[in-house]
């Protein structure tokens, strides 16, 4: 009787699978580096700015490959886990994100809608009221603006966020929903065209 395989640990996600086989092989964990450099670099830019999150992303990756023993596709998928990574560097870079939202929130409405980075690219925007909003993002408790910010930046649903920061579903949602409530207190409960897109858990 011919012996059978033990399962893959990586089932059918290639990048589960690429991690798993970086154990033996380091030279694959280079799959993971290609397919979400620029994911990565691009939240840490609209959070940082383009400077920090060079530095960021580089050591996202760097951490990722050091810790890629304890990546266990049972507990969730490697796109969380990497933009959990960063979340906890950027967290390292506290100082760097309350200047860039200080410096947006004096910003003209008319000059913090230019470029790739800014937020309202990123699609936390509140159309005229982009200075009240890096403002109020500034004064978010860290724990909830990393909540909001993996939700409208990198676009996670509630499990992913929750799988990124070690959190429950249920807690996850609740950061969101006082963050949104934060922000609109903050913008005069009128809550003009802010858009912080809902994402569904």
């Amino acid at each position: 009787m011919a012996q059978q395989r033990p399962p893959d640990p990586g089932g059918d996600d290639p990048d589960a699978a690429a991690i798993v086989r970086s154990r033996r092989d380091p030279a694959a964990f280079a799959e993971i580096f290609h397919r979400h450099f620029a994911a990565i670099h691009g939240y840490a830019a609209r959070r940082l700015g383009a400077d920090a999150a060079d530095d960021v992303a580089a050591e996202t990756f760097l951490a990722a490959f050091r810790k890629r023993d304890r990546f266990d596709p049972e507990r969730g998928t490697v796109r969380p886990w990497l933009y959990g990574i960063a979340t906890r560097l950027i967290g390292s870079h506290r100082r760097a994100e309350g200047r860039r939202y200080r410096a947006l929130a004096r910003t003209p409405a008319e000059y913090a809608h230019d470029g790739h980075e800014d937020l309202v690219a990123a699609r936390v925007t509140a159309g005229g009221a982009g200075a009240a909003l890096a403002d109020a993002l500034a004064r978010l408790p860290r724990g909830d603006r990393d909540v909001l910010l993996l939700v409208a930046l990198a676009d996670l649903s509630y499990e992913e966020v929750g799988q990124a920061l070690g959190l429950k579903t249920g807690t996850v949602a609740s950061r969101l929903h006082r963050a949104r409530r934060r922000l609109r207190e903050s913008l005069g409960g009128t809550n003009p065209a802010l858009i912080v897109e809902e994402t569904p858990a």
